[in-house]
């Protein structure tokens, strides 16, 4: 068996065990739709403003969606107007950071676009208030809201972004719930805690493989996976483990496949390797 050396961390989620088998596929999905909205936000937010300087001052705020066309969209828009848009970046469905198109022609959300503004305007104020204490906020971490519209399923991903250097932060993650009419109905905090998985094994190691536990929550989280993959390039490590007492998730970063078994399966082939 080829070996692993994995840097342990320990994270909790308050998320009720579901006692059926996680949804590899369905966490994989979204997982993926999350992964590929961020990277739209990256390319378009660096583009915009190395090209856009005269509207910095005006951006309300920016959002990525996914288009009924397959594409996958980049919207900055009005803080004086938020139904006022100032740039539509096109991308493919896995951008890359030349897009296919940039409209810079001021112009009227969309009508899907002003419900994703809409909540995201909404999860923005919750969190800049934070009147519950709700929220937890990090040293050198930034959060990141991206609203998903999917039929009358509306929510809004809060992810901790990392603003350390050479560092990758894993948790402190929130996920807001939304009805039809946009009105917010529920939140829950996805992680307990935040973590830092190093690029690098800063003793020098050859690190195959990172991991974090899930003590109450039986799968990997599909924030943890947009951000797992959004880093795939800068890492030393290619694969990922999500452990809970009963299911390990295990997130192959350069395959992007996502294999969820139960511990007893996962303990029987280490078991059967040391052999």
């Amino acid at each position: 068996m080829k070996q692993i050396i994995i840097i342990f961390f320990s994270l909790f989620s308050t998320i009720q065990v579901n006692a059926q088998k996680p949804d590899s596929e369905a966490l994989l999905k979204e997982g993926m739709l999350l992964y590929r909205l961020e990277k739209a936000a990256w390319y378009s937010t660096d583009h915009f403003l190395e090209n856009f300087p005269d509207k910095r001052d005006s951006i309300g705020g920016y959002l990525s969606y996914e288009g009924i066309d397959g594409h996958v969209y980049s919207i900055f828009y009005s803080r004086f107007d938020h139904n006022s848009i100032l740039a539509r970046y096109q991308f493919d469905n896995l951008p890359t950071s030349t897009p296919n198109s940039v409209d810079t022609e001021v112009a009227s959300a969309f009508e899907n676009e002003t419900d994703l503004i809409s909540i995201r305007q909404d999860a923005m104020m919750m969190l800049t208030s934070n009147s519950d204490g709700f929220f937890t906020y990090y040293e050198n971490a930034s959060f990141n809201a991206i609203p998903l519209i999917d039929g009358k399923n509306r929510k809004v991903f809060i992810l901790s972004a990392s603003q350390k250097q050479g560092s990758v932060f894993i948790g402190n993650d929130y996920l807001l719930k939304y009805n039809s009419k946009n009105k917010f109905i529920g939140k829950n905090k996805l992680h307990n805690s935040l973590i830092e998985l190093p690029y690098k094994d800063p003793n020098g190691q050859n690190i195959n493989a990172t991991m974090h536990t899930h003590i109450l929550s039986n799968h990997i989280e599909p924030t943890d996976i947009c951000t797992l993959l959004l880093y795939k390039d800068y890492v030393d490590w290619s694969q990922h483990y999500a452990f809970n007492k009963d299911y390990i998730s295990i997130l192959d970063l350069d395959k992007e496949n996502l294999i969820i078994m139960t511990k007893k399966a996962f303990d029987k082939i280490n078991k059967n390797d040391l052999h």
